[in-house]
């Protein structure tokens, strides 16, 4: 019998053939566009050829260290050339990738390494002292070090056993390995923030990730020409799989940033000639404000994106003329891979509070609380259907249960068509504030407040425990730099905004915000710190009416 026909042997290169895998989006760029520019990190600059061969050679190690397919491998690191090398070589090996956010703490880390099951971990250099803690109770875990911005420990080898990853790439082949990996095999355990219960794992397989990153790339309109700012946390599921697979799936060229600073990104747009930025609603204000921006050119953008946090109109209509680009407004969530929308450029101002139109390969509807689907206009839940959806929440059946019945993956999220197709976003379900027995929506509060008074930077609106109303609405601002705002001119400011019922009972001005890793606002943890507002400090709430603050 030929070698070619044994089962093992046949199954093989069907599968080489036929797969859809992440790593092989990488491949194929590097053969259409060996000698074009893929990763620029710092004074580092790798064609697609050689951040290929990286890639292969690291994918070749870990299958010689004896990573088989299915195995978790946590990956601590910020923006870096090692961060994508470890990810595409994990897509290539058949392993699973598990991000740690470099803002959680030891607890959490140690859970996730757990939870997941990794057999190994791969971590910079100068995060080796916050990741230890976490692994005192991981003996049997193995520590893999990559270059950082700091010299490697002393002592560290023999008080861990860690290894060098240039170690484990070093002598390998520079082929792409010949494993079988299935479609649907997981490729990265995405963990969300656990507010009051542990982390959830999204288990997300090779094909939703694929299919995602070329939706993406469509929506976005990416092309081989792109040169993408990859700033935001490349451990977040936005910046990796709805910008930076997209643009190394087509052939572009990723420049990776560690972190937002206003001057340094705007002189990295006229260094790098950048084509598209991503980053928060806060970082294009600080960029309009900052003296630089004047001075710099940034005739090479072609779009900005922004997620999180709506943009107010003032500041868009400022954005656009100031960057002279496209702005777009990309929604969705972790489980879905994560775009399910996109509010493109023609959109901004003419459906201004929108999220956008739903996007190709992922259906969406609205759904009240007992399965039945909702006409458009009407308020519920938004659902989705898709290839990129999810294949479960690892390790947890009940979870993954409850957000797949009635057939549809539910956000969590309330929202409405209008008759013309847009999705409107009104709330988070659990955001929505329950005040004297009326609904309201903080979003609704938001917006009305940055419509209200030009000299407030941010906003937060969640429902604080109150005597009387149940939840209070109550507003927490941040000023811009400089400008004084009180609780009387803003109260007042939205009496021609706001009905009775959503006028924030209080308005507290704060220095800052508490942060996710992405910089979205934890409002769970704004509830936390000011829960005890109206039980604390004495207010007069006898006889007040629906028209002023309680």
């Amino acid at each position: 019998m030929s070698k070619w026909t044994t089962p093992e042997t046949r199954s093989l290169q069907h599968n080489l053939i036929q797969r859809v895998n992440v790593g092989d989006s990488l491949t194929r760029s590097a053969s259409r566009y060996p000698d074009k520019e893929a990763v620029v990190d710092g004074d580092r600059r790798l064609t697609y050829r050689q951040f290929d061969e990286q890639v292969n050679t690291l994918a070749n190690g870990l299958i010689a260290r004896g990573y088989a397919r299915g195995d978790a491998l946590a990956l601590m690191s910020g923006n870096s050339l090692e961060f994508l090398v470890v990810y595409y070589a994990c897509a290539k090996a058949g392993l699973i990738v598990v991000p740690i956010s470099l803002v959680w703490r030891t607890a959490e880390i140690s859970y996730v390494i757990g939870h997941s099951r990794a057999k190994g971990v791969v971590v910079e250099s100068q995060l080796v002292d916050t990741l230890l803690p976490a692994l005192s109770d991981h003996a049997d875990v193995e520590l893999i070090v990559a270059p950082g911005l700091t010299e490697k420990h002393d002592g560290m080898r023999s008080a861990r056993g860690a290894t060098p990853l240039e170690e484990l790439a070093a002598g390998q082949p520079t082929t792409v390995p010949e494993v079988v990996i299935a479609d649907r095999d997981p490729l990265s355990y995405m963990y969300t923030s656990g507010t009051t219960s542990a982390p959830k794992g999204v288990v997300s397989s090779h094909l939703g990730l694929y299919m995602g990153s070329l939706t993406a790339a469509h929506e976005m309109r990416f092309t081989a020409e792109e040169r993408m700012l990859a700033m935001m946390p490349l451990f977040h599921i936005a910046q990796l799989n709805a910008f930076t697979t997209p643009v190394i799936m087509v052939g572009g060229t990723v420049v990776l940033k560690r972190g937002f600073d206003a001057p340094g990104l705007l002189a990295l747009v006229e260094k790098e000639r950048l084509s598209f930025v991503f980053g928060l609603p806060v970082m294009y204000r600080e960029m309009l404000d900052h003296p630089d921006t004047a001075g710099t050119d940034l005739s090479s953008l072609r779009r900005a994106g922004y997620a999180m946090a709506p943009l107010p109109k003032a500041d868009l209509l400022r954005a656009m003329e100031t960057f002279g680009c496209g702005f777009s407004l990309g929604f969705g969530q972790t489980e879905m891979v994560p775009m399910t929308t996109i509010f493109q450029p023609e959109h901004q101002i003419s459906h201004h509070g929108a999220v956008g139109e739903q996007i190709v390969n992922v259906q969406i509807e609205i759904m009240d609380e007992h399965g039945n689907l909702l006409p458009h206009g009407q308020t519920g839940e938004i659902v989705y259907r898709g290839p990129h959806a999810l294949e479960e929440y690892l390790d947890n059946e009940e979870a993954s249960n409850e957000v797949m019945r009635h057939g549809w993956f539910h956000s969590g999220d309330l929202g409405h068509f209008d008759e013309g197709g847009m999705l409107w976003f009104e709330d988070r379900a659990k955001d929505v504030i329950k005040s004297g027995g009326e609904n309201v929506a903080s979003l609704e509060v938001e917006r009305a407040m940055y419509e209200a008074d030009s000299r407030i930077k941010e906003v937060a609106v969640v429902g604080l425990p109150h005597p009387r109303w149940i939840e209070a609405v109550t507003a927490i601002v941040i000023p811009h730099p400089g400008e004084q705002i009180t609780e009387a001119e803003l109260w007042e400011a939205l009496k021609t905004k706001l009905p009775p019922f959503k006028r924030p009972k209080s308005i507290l001005i704060v220095d800052n915000f508490p942060r996710t890793a992405t910089g979205k606002i934890q409002k769970n943890v704004l509830r936390q710190q000011h829960g005890g507002y109206y039980q604390e400090v004495p207010r007069s709430t006898e006889g007040a009416s629906d028209d002023e603050p309680a």
